[in-house]
């Protein structure tokens, strides 16, 4: 009866068995973390783009008014410094509120990924990520290619995401080396590059989660939930303001005449 040998793996065997283990489960960490991260700033983007497609007007038009207010005041002190530079910055805020409220013109104010564009990213995520690269020109194309990924993934365009990664999975470049001790360093360099990664997600996570406009965004759906419309009452606040800076430019006129 013949006994075949069973060769027993090596301790360098072993244990880059055990960091592809590890390698894979972070793989998939990864991917699930960029895309809650990139789901949540367009989430985030689309509710400034509502907001400033209901508010933007009125703000331009107060902005406008307090800026003509505060010209109006530097030219009654004309040697003041300080007046006509309260003046040079209201005129910049006016300004500043008219450029953002026209490039949020033509974007969406809603975004809802389906489950086959979230899966899609994911695969990208786990195959393309810069983190994953075995060199700095891999790295190179890999970022390239996150980045396409991540304005498909923002337009919510299911097929150019798809034809992505079909053909990140046929270049060349997917097809690596093999030999126990390189891919064991290759694997640690990956798990670390991973770990640092998702310490800047989670970050950037935070920051975000920090910003006024996220809070803005909490508010609105709470009084949502409620029956009423946060933005709606905004509104009403600043036509009051817009009406009291009206009054109060239209009596500065008169003074200067």
């Amino acid at each position: 009866m013949r006994m075949e040998l069973v060769r027993e793996m090596t301790p360098e065997e072993e244990e880059l068995h055990k960091k592809k283990l590890e390698l894979t489960t972070l793989e998939a960490e990864l991917a699930q973390r960029e895309l809650e991260l990139i789901t949540f700033q367009a989430e985030l983007n689309a509710f400034r783009n509502r907001y400033l497609q209901a508010l933007g007007k009125l703000y331009i038009e107060l902005d406008a008014v307090l800026a003509d207010l505060a010209e109006l005041k530097a030219e009654k002190k004309p040697a003041s410094h300080q007046a006509w530079k309260k003046a040079e910055q209201a005129r910049a805020k006016a300004e500043e509120s008219a450029k953002a409220v026209n490039e949020s013109k033509g974007q969406s104010e809603n975004f809802r990924p389906s489950e086959r564009l979230k899966k899609l990213y994911r695969e990208i995520a786990k195959s393309f990520h810069p983190d994953l690269a075995g060199d700095e020109a891999e790295r190179a194309q890999f970022q390239h290619l996150m980045a396409e990924a991540n304005q498909a993934y923002k337009n919510g365009d299911e097929q150019l995401l798809e034809k992505i990664f079909i053909q990140g999975k046929h270049s060349p470049e997917s097809v690596r080396g093999v030999g126990t001790g390189v891919d064991l360093v290759r694997v640690i360099r990956k798990i670390a590059g991973i770990r640092k990664r998702l310490e800047q997600i989670a970050a950037e996570m935070k920051l975000l989660k920090s910003s006024s406009l996220y809070q803005l965004k909490l508010k609105y759906e709470e009084m949502k939930e409620k029956g009423i419309d946060l933005l709606a009452e905004m509104a009403g606040y600043l036509n009051r303001q817009i009406t009291e800076a009206c009054i109060r430019l239209n009596r500065a006129q008169k003074k200067n005449k």
